[in-house]
């Protein structure tokens, strides 16, 4: 199971571009309800948008998006101008050591006690290099080496993740990366380490203007008791890459999946099952009512694209 809420996702853009087609009537110009693969790896936006999104569809004068989250409650949605998810990225690094037997450790280079260093140093980094004022998050996931208690392996790979809310951040925390890590190299008689970028994702960055008028439909549709101020969330999206990809301002929105007194678990836990409703129904709504802040009658109507 992937358990992030794409299938919700699916069933309320499903239902909006139903529920705008049956009331053709209500609207004029043109909706582009658009379903991407690939989001969890950071590849799928950027994919569509390299085979030609922008010939294929109408070019928006505005794209929106939205994300079922653990807050606010079911029911709710919630918005915020500026950056409202992280831009990250995932790193693998090997280190190379040279193998011996346990009991003659001086004829080898332990890649394991330099992985170890790695681990320790690379905690410094946001504690110790980055404004605490900016937001940074350095996370080694996965440290893989040797197979048997007696041998000292010839190599250790850890896979890294870093995120921040600008992405001179993000590339402030990869360069310390690097640097830590040859610098272990050298310190323990290492090769140079071998260091690859699996993904990068951007930073999702509301255009305040789409923002603003999103909210001001929000509050009118659902009433102020049910829209919030989101919460800036540590976690990455590359639906900006859409937006990018076909030169248009952007605007972001979460909404709630658990009920009062609903035990909350979060994204990607085997756990996380929205309540099917009123979840499924608000998000249907918002994805309707966000385009048709655009899509008022008139000849002239711009174009909305709704990821």
């Amino acid at each position: 199971m992937h358990a992030c809420g794409h299938d919700m996702h699916a069933a309320a853009g499903i239902s909006a571009a139903w529920a705008l087609a049956d009331h053709r009537d209500a609207w004029a110009g043109t909706y582009i309800a658009l379903f991407q693969p690939g989001e969890e790896t950071a590849e799928g936006a950027e994919a569509m948008v390299a085979d030609g999104l922008s010939a294929k569809v109408p070019k928006p004068d505005v794209v929106l998006g939205q994300h079922v989250l653990t807050t606010p409650g079911a029911g709710m949605v919630a918005t915020r101008p500026g950056p409202v998810l992280s831009t990250g990225g995932s790193l693998r690094l090997t280190l190379t050591g040279h193998g011996s037997h346990g009991s003659m450790p001086h004829l080898g280079v332990d890649p394991i006690v330099l992985a170890a260093s790695v681990v320790l140093r690379l905690q410094t980094i946001v504690s110790r290099e980055v404004n605490p004022f900016q937001m940074a998050v350095v996370t080694v996931g996965s440290l893989q080496a040797g197979s048997a208690a007696n041998i000292i392996p010839d190599s250790a790979t850890l896979l890294l993740n870093v995120r921040a809310y600008s992405n001179e951040v993000r590339e402030e925390l990869i360069a310390a990366i690097e640097r830590i890590a040859r610098a272990e190299c050298d310190a323990s008689r290492a090769p140079e380490p071998v260091i690859e970028v699996l993904d990068m994702y951007p930073l999702t960055d509301n255009d305040a203007a789409t923002t603003a008028r999103i909210r001001a439909a929000f509050d009118a549709h659902f009433g102020p008791d049910r829209v919030a101020d989101m919460e800036q969330v540590p976690a990455s999206e590359d639906f900006s890459y859409l937006a990018h990809g076909v030169g248009a301002p952007y605007c972001y929105w979460g909404f709630g999946a658990f009920a009062e007194g609903q035990e909350v678990f979060p994204n990607h836990n085997p756990s996380f099952g929205p309540t099917m409703q009123p979840t499924l129904n608000t998000g249907a709504e918002a994805a309707a009512v966000a385009a048709l802040a655009w899509l008022s009658p008139g000849p002239a109507a711009p174009r909305v694209a709704a990821p």
